[in-house]
């Protein structure tokens, strides 16, 4: 370390009159001798907030909490108490209960508010704070307040999408304007109780095979372009006044549900008039579904010829090779019926339920596989 340098009086005054004046720093060292140039800018500033009697301060003196500076005349002591009087005043008509320890959060706020006429350190003197406190505080306050607008997003999306999501897709939705991780959002929602509430149910594979078509699918869900690949099935829906069904035709492409029909008899009619709803098909184009006896009849069969698609089927008791569709029917029934705990109600009911959701599946709901978009956001993207 080196020597440290006391320099008189003349010197410091005569230092800051050249600074003032527009004299270059290196100038002035040069002229009067001056080994560092921090030396001129802290006699500027002492200079500057009326501080000139530092200038007859001992190196390396430093004032001490409770010890004032020494005053050249008792004038200046005078206003620099009256100075002092005015500023715990303004602190004081700014906090409530005084007297009693103040808060950090009132704390950070009287510094920036006093801001303009008064320097940190002498609030935190008010205030009876250290300043590096006021720094630490602050740092907790703005971190407090971010957790908090977070947490209030959290709950309202939560809320939105009715407890439907689990914590990666609210992380992809707030990722839409924030930057946050997952693990964040996770314990937030484990927190509050906010994780997904819907519990996936499992179906019994029904129907019994007649005449069975080669598996071409073979479990590759994965399409390169609309219509494709298809798969179909049915699904029971006992939850109105009678036994309903639904049998509906997914695109492999984006998930998206083309095709759906909801009727009271699980019979070749039903099937045949959710086929009959498919657009006008590309060559090649593979529908998929298990062995039940209205896929394999007659008339299905004949249907499927006449619309040129080529058919698939899944192996005996193996519902996993159409597990996309299998996957579709649990997801609808467990983020409204199960989720919404309705065992019984109308047959009305039942059906705005299934026709409502599978147009929020379509156009709103967000898949992770489509990178956090609908299927309908994701064909038009493609497109």
């Amino acid at each position: 370390m080196g020597t440290r340098v006391s320099y008189p009086v003349e010197i410091k005054q005569k230092a800051v009159e050249m600074k003032m004046a527009g004299v270059p720093v290196k100038e002035i060292m040069n002229e009067l001798n001056i080994k560092n140039k921090t030396q001129i800018d802290t006699w500027v500033k002492w200079y500057k907030t009326g501080e000139v009697h530092r200038f007859e301060q001992p190196v390396g003196k430093q004032y001490t909490y409770g010890k004032g500076p020494v005053y050249t005349s008792e004038l200046e002591k005078l206003q620099a108490e009256n100075r002092f009087l005015r500023q715990q005043n303004e602190v004081f008509k700014k906090v409530q209960g005084i007297g009693k320890e103040v808060d950090r959060e009132t704390a950070v706020e009287l510094v920036e508010v006093l801001g303009n006429t008064m320097t940190v350190q002498e609030t935190c003197v008010h205030l009876g704070i250290a300043r590096s406190s006021y720094y630490r505080w602050k740092k907790d306050v703005l971190k407090g307040n971010l957790k908090q607008y977070l947490e209030k997003q959290i709950g309202t999306l939560c809320r939105k999408n009715k407890y439907r999501y689990g914590y990666r897709k609210i992380t992809a939705l707030l990722r839409q304007e924030l930057c946050v991780n997952h693990k964040a959002v996770q314990r937030i929602m484990q927190k509050n109780n906010w994780q997904c509430r819907v519990k996936l149910k499992k179906r019994k594979n029904t129907g019994q095979p007649y005449s069975v078509a080669e598996n071409i699918l073979d479990r590759n869900f994965r399409s390169d372009r609309p219509l494709e690949k298809l798969v179909t099935d049915i699904t029971y829906l006992p939850f109105g006044q009678k036994q309903l069904y639904l049998s509906s035709i997914l695109d492999l492409y984006n998930g998206e549900v083309i095709a759906s029909t909801i009727g009271d008899k699980q019979d070749t009619a039903f099937v045949l008039d959710t086929l009959a709803q498919l657009p006008l098909l590309p060559e090649n184009c593979v529908l998929h579904s298990d062995q039940g006896s209205v896929y394999t009849s007659f008339e299905y069969q004949e249907a499927i010829k006449a619309k040129g698609i080529t058919m698939s089927m899944s192996r005996k008791g193996t519902p996993a090779d159409n597990a996309s569709i299998e996957s579709f029917h649990s997801t609808l029934k467990s983020e409204t019926f199960y989720l919404n705990s309705i065992d019984r109600t109308t047959t009305a009911i039942v059906e705005r339920t299934v026709e409502q959701y599978i147009h929020y599946y379509n156009n709103i709901r967000i898949q992770t596989k489509l990178n956090n978009q609908s299927p309908m956001q994701y064909r038009q993207l493609a497109v």
